[in-house]
């Protein structure tokens, strides 16, 4: 059985905590998310100052787009 492929597009990049909400609010809607770089430099202390991109599925970027807040 073939797994269905994804084209990831960003959805907008954001604090870490932010980011992780983000995704949680995403995939409660059915829209598959994912957070990149939410782990990124972790042992030099500037964990929660490199913004997290939110990805999700290019077929998904226009409802997802609705769904987060305006900023």
């Amino acid at each position: 059985m073939r797994s269905p492929v994804m084209a990831l597009v960003e959805l907008g990049r954001f604090s870490r905590n932010e980011a992780h909400i983000l995704v949680g609010r995403l995939e409660s809607e059915g829209i598959a998310a994912l957070a990149f770089d939410g782990e990124a430099s972790i042992g030099d202390g500037s964990y929660f100052l490199i913004p997290v991109r939110v990805m999700v599925d290019e077929d998904d970027l226009a409802t997802a787009r609705g769904i987060i807040p305006p900023a």
